[in-house]
């Protein structure tokens, strides 16, 4: 048997061990247990892509996802799940809304491209609570990667040019062309009104005076011209010429513009500015961009309208790492200032190791009131902070399973041999695994539903002035949105792993995602502490310990590095009431904490890893010079002992 015989035969035994990976008819991945029937979502990174991207459809924007990963790791493919698992609940949502409304939705194609280009042109749309009803929606995904323009002194500036690129190029040139010169930004609706369109009385006017103007002076002219017998004549040719020059003109200068826009995109015009020799002498530069942004935005609203359908531009950044940090500042201050306006249909998914980012903004003269602290101006952009955690077995296993897979002289053979077993198995199991198909799809539904209640109560928890978790929540707007934003995320991994149902309550999956926002630096020291004394002395069992008993233990080590860990601990709220959150109010034990760990987003992991790395040379240092000491007095008891023999 050949060396490649003999790897199929390995993949194809690898298939048919128990946990083996199936796709549903719909293109759902499952784990099923052949040997107990039992099913379950593949791997943990399917369950936190999924639960993000719902949490993201039901996420007001504009928002920033700081996605932080480590470089070089598995970001990609991470990516690719969130987009897969969004594009699939769009579907789903598009399906429902058409058996709901039984309106589908307008596609600027064929017949409809002209009838957009008449609305464009004669018709203001309406916001009414018919279209504010609507759970359709659709996403444009843009992938942004700054090392292809890490090169260019205004990186800011080709990311806002990547984005007008590809709005333009998804919904056409000539659109937005029609847009920019006679379109009209969309209106909310007053009272009960359900009208959705309102004719653009401006435009039609302009455009029926012009004509009317242009008609009567070309009749006035043909008049004069050939009409015999007509006294003034001269005059009437002065009177029609000019009414059809002024009113020609006028259609002209329309045409003109809308073939300018149409020639000339947003993104040449960025560039261009950009490219100027007056460009940091030009004080409406920013401005000008800004406004380009606001036309952009209004004219997605128009599109939302007129297709029926909710829209949202996913902007994924990627690589930001690799690039200077003057650029990186700017990228972020883009993000703050120019794409992040009230309602704005964007959701931006930052990806970045935040402790590289945080020591490139700190190496930057852009920090003044923030204590030269990265972290801060990262959590000022941030409005949902989502950590990769580490990879689990199930996913370590799928990607060795694909890397495998990948040999270009096993393709062949492996598709093969798996079409003649599924032309043998048409009989027998292909029906056990339909019917597992229908079960897991129930199971998902009532996980959905489940997770709605629990969002619900936990967010009432939050916001009730009977309770006291109020009181924790800082006055900051954005770390509101931050809490808000991640309460729905770790909720649903928890029901997602079969976690929360009998051992959670929302109430205390709320004060941990505060707890975690508000002081991390003291919650990764306790997690780091319960770590390492779990590696030295794992034999003992101190799961009911309380986590603030963990904390007090440790706390004078922490203290004694506040020079060290300056920037870290600036990240936490009130010492005092830390003490109170655990101690009186949410006294969470080491065994909640591990429930947590693993659905915890909200936490970044590189603070604790470094928190690790510190406490490790600390303790080193310590154990040194104890030796060094060790060493001295023996010497010196050495040398005691010697002259007292020679005396």
């Amino acid at each position: 048997m050949s060396s490649s015989d003999e790897e199929i035969s390995c993949l194809e035994h690898v298939e048919e061990l128990p946990g083996v990976r199936h796709k549903s008819a719909k293109g759902q991945t499952y784990f099923v247990d052949l040997e107990t029937n039992h099913k379950d979502i593949l791997t943990e990174d399917d369950i936190y892509c999924r639960c993000l991207s719902k949490t993201l459809l039901h996420t007001s924007t504009p928002v920033t996802v700081g996605f932080y990963c480590p470089v070089g790791s598995r970001f990609h493919s991470l990516l690719d799940k969130i987009t897969a698992c969004m594009l699939e609940e769009a579907l789903r949502r598009e399906e429902e809304e058409l058996r709901r409304s039984q309106q589908k939705p307008r596609k600027p194609e064929g017949w409809g491209y002209f009838l957009l280009l008449w609305y464009l042109t004669f018709y203001q749309p309406v916001i009414t609570e018919v279209h504010l009803r609507r759970e359709n929606i659709q996403f444009l995904f843009i992938r942004f990667s700054a090392w292809q323009y890490a090169g260019s002194d205004k990186l800011w500036a080709g990311l806002v040019s990547t984005l007008c690129d590809n709005i333009r190029q998804h919904f056409g040139a000539l659109p937005l062309s029609f847009y920019h010169v006679m379109g009209k930004k969309p209106k909310f609706a007053c009272g009960f009104c359900q009208d959705e369109w309102l004719v653009n009385k401006r435009t039609c006017f302009t455009l029926g005076g012009l004509v009317f103007v242009l008609m009567a002076g070309v009749s006035l002219l043909s008049v004069a011209l050939f009409v015999p017998g007509i006294k003034d004549h001269s005059l009437l040719k002065v009177i029609g010429s000019t009414s059809t020059t002024l009113s020609g003109s006028g259609i002209l200068v329309t045409v003109f513009s809308v073939v300018k826009n149409l020639v000339v995109s947003q993104k040449q015009k960025i560039e261009k500015m950009t490219d100027s020799e007056k460009f940091s002498s030009h004080l409406g530069f920013m401005s000008e961009v800004k406004r380009e942004i606001e036309m952009l935005t209004s004219f997605v609203y128009y599109m939302e309208v007129y297709q029926r359908r909710r829209l949202r531009i996913v902007l994924e950044i990627t690589s930001l790492d690799m690039c200077y940090p003057e650029r990186v500042v700017g990228v972020l201050n883009a993000i703050n200032t120019l794409l992040s306006d009230t309602n704005a249909p964007f959701i931006f998914i930052l990806v970045v190791d935040p402790s590289i980012i945080a020591s490139c903004l700190e190496q930057t003269g852009c920090m003044k009131g923030m204590a030269d602290n990265g972290y801060l101006f990262l959590n000022r952009t941030v409005t949902l902070p989502f950590s990769i955690p580490k990879m689990g077995i199930k996913s370590k296993l799928q990607h060795l399973q694909e890397a495998v897979q990948s040999r270009e002289d096993l393709m062949y053979k492996i598709i093969t041999r798996n079409v003649e077993k599924g032309v043998r198995s048409v009989k027998g199991k292909t029906r056990k695994l339909v019917d597992m198909e229908a079960s897991i799809e129930m199971d998902q539904s009532q996980i959905d539903a489940q997770a709605v209640r629990y969002i619900h109560e936990a967010f009432h928890a939050l916001h009730n002035d009977t309770e006291c978790l109020y009181q924790y929540i800082p006055e900051s707007i954005i770390q509101m949105r931050r809490i808000v934003n991640t309460i729905p995320i770790t909720i649903r991994l928890m029901l997602q792993q079969n976690i929360m149902r009998h051992t959670m309550s929302p109430r205390a999956v709320a004060a941990w995602v505060v707890m975690a926002n508000q002081w991390p630096c003291r919650l990764s020291w306790v997690l780091q502490c319960l770590e390492d004394r779990q590696q030295i002395r794992p034999e003992e069992k101190f799961r009911d310990q309380l986590l603030w008993g963990v904390f007090t233990e440790n706390c004078k080590e922490l203290y004694s590095m506040h020079k060290v860990l300056q920037n870290f601990l600036a990240l936490d709220g009130d010492p005092e009431l830390f003490e109170k959150f655990l101690s009186i109010d949410f006294p969470f034990t080491v065994q909640e904490a591990d429930i947590f760990l693993n659905s915890t987003v909200n936490l970044d992991h590189s603070i604790r890893h470094k928190l690790g790395l510190i406490r490790a040379l600390n303790t080193l240092n310590k154990t040194n010079k104890k030796k060094v000491a060790k060493c001295v007095s023996v010497s010196k008891a050495v040398q005691c002992s010697g002259t007292e023999e020679c005396s």
